[in-house]
């Protein structure tokens, strides 16, 4: 029976049974995480093409300002969402996302479309928040892990998708990358039209101005200019400037000092946190937080280092290095639902986690072993293996965290979640790039590092020449990369020990049945006999 309190206090209850409706919204929310996924993997192939169509160099932020402005979007998204409801910022999220795509496909210039990225990923930031929080809405935890499975698999099959489908647009080397943004209207015009008439949920009842004054303006503020801060130092660390540099060092200080700050704040000041402080008083959810950021890590070096291994040292294309991706993402989806099921099924979320980090351990061990000429069963199967271990934690990591917590700091707990495997992930390239960076300065023949055009990274500068090398020279450098990507996979390897570490904290708490009925699917009595199929009590 359910149990009505004060506005900030959830109303605990069994969720109605699963009929259209509901089904309508997972609909709605495989859609919307479909347009995030898709749209984070299908320019990085482009980015030659878009580059060279509009004469540009400063490329790393057609990347860096979309990351940028997804991870500071993503605390504010979540504490607006507990505010305001859930369905009215989705639907924000969605068209500032459509906007960002508008501005690039229309982009004159680099500013434009680098201007157009950010309001992309400030939109991407959200919807990823919000997906999250309203599937926490619609299925108690104890039997979410099938569902969470489902929507991990969407987001494989949208980042599949998403290089070949760029590097499609781009093939012609003229202005048709447009047609790569352009797409996204279409897309983004369905997902809104479904939210508008399919996800029919609960927004809490209180006046605009109250809603407002509920807003935690300073801490939002804080932690938006400390990301920001921090990402900036990253994107700009060992490309623009020397790691050494204070344009470098000072930004990075300040945006940690910041962050810092915000959590000091954030436990003593505003009567609605961001970041409620009660989220990080046990060590499970601290444990599921800390694999959050040690997955973010090594998810997007992984998946970001691994197609460098293809083209320098096997010769292969931009496109032809995204499908040789396959592998990872091809596990990733069937690894998620199968241990999200595992752990509705015996409720339970410890031993998942400790068998994810085994497999991510096996996978990033045997990368170690990749060389020049090894076999494609080989890097096949080591993706395969690590794939598993990244699916299954894109799910189980969850549960440690909402496991102890009261079903009313959902969108909150999840928010913190989505931060930081976001913000991590940045961390994941900057980890990667510098390690390979340092790797190949010692590696490489000094006669052709002095050849390479310069401000870029070495990486990116040498890969595009090594096809026309003479030998020795091409088998000496191809040596040099894979002999660098062995020192960065034994560098995951290490962070990972990390993730299995976390795991000895974790406590085995029961998983909540109920969810909060505050921002629930909005059912009449009348709605919930249509969809299980029952008449409605007339009493």
């Amino acid at each position: 029976m359910s149990q009505e309190t004060n506005e900030n206090e959830a109303i605990v209850a069994k969720p109605p049974a699963k009929g259209t409706r509901f089904w309508l919204a997972m609909v709605c929310i495989m859609l919307s995480t479909f347009l995030a996924a898709y749209d984070s993997t299908s320019v990085a192939t482009a980015l030659p093409t878009i580059v060279d169509d509009l004469h540009g160099s400063e490329f790393v932020w057609i990347g860096s300002g979309y990351i940028l402005a997804s991870v500071a979007a993503i605390p504010m998204s979540a504490h607006l969402a507990n505010i305001f409801g859930r369905r009215p910022i989705l639907l924000t999220c969605i068209l500032l996302f459509a906007l960002g795509s508008a501005l690039c496909g229309g982009a004159q210039s680099m500013n434009m479309l680098i201007g157009g990225r950010a309001v992309q990923g400030a939109g991407a930031g959200g919807i990823l928040a919000l997906t999250e929080i309203i599937l926490s809405d619609l299925v108690p935890l104890h039997e979410r892990g099938m569902y969470q499975g489902m929507i991990g698999s969407v987001w494989s099959v949208a980042c599949t998708l998403g290089p070949p489908v760029g590097g499609a647009f781009a093939s012609r080397k003229d202005w048709t990358w447009r047609g790569l943004f352009y797409l996204n209207l279409p897309l983004t015009g369905i997902a809104f039209v479904a939210c508008i008439f399919c996800l029919n949920l609960k927004v809490p009842k209180s006046n605009l101005s109250q809603k407002l004054a509920r807003i935690d303006w300073t801490g939002n503020v804080i932690i938006v200019a400390s990301t920001v801060s921090v990402l900036l130092g990253l994107t700009w660390g060992g490309v623009r400037f020397p790691w050494s540099s204070a344009r470098v060092l000072v930004p990075l200080i300040l945006g940690l000092a910041g962050i810092a700050a915000f959590v000091v704040y954030e436990a003593f000041v505003p009567v609605e946190p961001t970041l409620p402080i009660r989220l990080l008083k046990n060590r499970t959810s601290v444990s599921g937080y800390i694999a959050t950021a040690v997955h973010g890590i090594l998810v997007a070096a992984a998946f970001f280092y691994i197609p460098v291994y293809f083209q320098a040292c096997k010769g292969h294309s931009p496109i032809r290095s995204g499908v040789d991706l396959l592998p990872y993402s091809f596990s990733v989806a069937p690894a998620a639902i199968f241990i999200g099921a595992t752990t509705s099924k015996f409720n339970c979320y410890r031993i998942q986690n400790v068998i994810a980090w085994g497999f991510v351990l096996v996978g990033l061990g045997l990368q170690t072993t990749l060389h020049v000429d090894s076999a494609v069963r080989n890097w096949v199967g080591f993706e395969f293996i690590a794939g598993i271990g990244f699916g299954m934690l894109y799910v189980v990591t969850t549960f440690p965290i909402l496991a102890p917590l009261p079903v009313s700091d959902n969108g909150s707990a999840l928010g913190l979640y989505i931060f930081l495997r976001s913000f991590f992930s940045a961390w994941g390239l900057t980890i990667g790039s510098t390690v390979l960076e340092n790797q190949l300065k010692v590696k490489l023949p000094e006669s052709f590092i002095q050849s390479l055009p310069q401000g870029l990274e070495l990486s990116y500068a040498a890969i595009p020449q090594i096809s026309a090398l003479a030998e020795p020279l091409k088998t000496q450098v191809r040596d040099a990369f894979a002999g660098s990507l062995v020192v960065l996979w034994q560098v995951l390897l290490g962070i990972s020990a990390l993730g299995l570490l976390s795991t000895t904290f974790m406590k085995e708490v029961p998983m909540q049945t109920v969810s909060d009925e505050r921002y629930g699917l909005n059912i009449s009595e009348q709605a919930k006999g249509d969809d299980t199929g029952e008449k409605a009590d007339p009493a």
